[in-house]
């Protein structure tokens, strides 16, 4: 089978198309042909090195989604049969229950090898069904982000019906955290910087919308429009670009959802004001199995469909990697594999 390597040093140049022999089914594994893979910033960082040691050795089989049809199944599976499309987990180790160091050190993508080959064996516990609805390229975008989102906001967030959530930017998490949100019954604040993307998430659901760049002090503004008490939630992909402003911007008692630190990972806070308003910040790494599989429940039964943009080839990955991180995305890139 074909596959793209992290060959051998930790670089986008390293990237390399090679052969690897096809994977065999053992006991309670699944062979999936895979068919689409999508891309996360997590990913580009992995592949410079940017994770250290936590990436794990090369040769590595870089990123962490994507979606295939079982192709064989090993002895003792019983929840999978030949022609399901399924998704690999982020932490083949998580299955369910509280994180572990133990479990956070099953990755794909790094340190684990991941998706993009043509085969891929997978324990039939690592991974989930995807919805009847969805293409393979739509499929294949919910494993890292959607997850993430979903933890964020249903998870940790417990997000109901009339609370408000405020979403950063327009990058995938995001953008779930904004469906999910919605599927809630939340009221959504959505910022970036383009008043273009901005209009595309009004025609998502966004109920309010601020631009950041034109707009100093924009959680000022989110709290007000939040009622003036402030927001029930923060999705914050922004890290410390934008995390004081998340504090100004949630209601006493409210959440900061951490996920991304897009705009810098080291930030001075004014710890009194997070103490005597009683605020939650609360780290947000994807999530188990049980979590994946509830997520793909909703996206069925409302049949929701996530926000793409760009689809590449398989031997596109280096030229995808770096249309990701130039930012110019609304949504998910992905990769074409089958």
């Amino acid at each position: 089978m074909k596959a793209v390597e992290i060959r051998d040093t930790w670089s986008l140049d390293s990237l390399t198309m090679t052969e690897r022999p096809d994977p065999e089914p053992g006991p309670g594994e699944l062979i999936l042909a895979m068919r689409a893979a999508t891309l996360n910033y997590r990913d580009a960082l992995m592949v410079q090195g940017g994770y250290g040691s936590v990436g794990g050795d090369l040769p590595l089989i870089p990123l962490s989604d994507g979606v295939g049809e079982v192709i064989a199944v090993g002895d003792g599976v019983r929840d999978f049969s030949v022609g399901d499309r399924a998704s690999p987990t982020f932490f083949a180790g998580w299955t369910g229950g509280r994180p572990t160091a133990a479990k956070f050190a099953t990755s794909l993508g790094g340190p684990l090898d991941g998706v993009m080959a043509e085969r891929m064996a997978v324990p039939a516990e690592s991974a989930v069904k995807v919805a009847g609805h969805l293409t393979d390229i739509e499929a294949a975008a919910y494993t890292c982000a959607g997850v993430t989102a979903w933890s964020a906001v249903l998870g940790h967030g417990g997000v109901g019906p009339g609370d408000t959530v405020l979403v950063q930017g327009t990058g995938g998490v995001s953008l779930f955290a904004l469906q999910f949100a919605k599927f809630a019954g939340a009221r959504i604040i959505a910022t970036s910087s383009s008043d273009e993307k901005l209009e595309r998430v009004r025609a998502m659901g966004a109920d309010e919308v601020i631009n950041y760049k034109t707009t100093d002090k924009w959680g000022k503004l989110a709290a007000e429009m939040a009622g003036g008490d402030g927001v029930d939630l923060v999705v914050e992909v922004g890290g410390a670009g934008t995390l004081a402003q998340s504090v100004r911007a949630v209601k006493v008692g409210g959440q900061i959802g951490l996920i991304g630190v897009l705009g810098g990972a080291r930030s001075e806070l004014n710890l009194p004001l997070i103490v005597m308003r009683d605020i939650r910040l609360q780290g947000v790494t994807v999530g188990s199995r049980e979590r994946f599989q509830d997520l793909m429940r909703a996206v069925a039964q409302h049949r929701s469909r996530p926000v793409m943009d760009k689809t590449f080839a398989f031997d596109e990955l280096k030229p995808a990697l770096e249309y990701l991180m130039a930012g110019r995305h609304f949504g998910k890139v992905a990769v074409g594999i089958g």
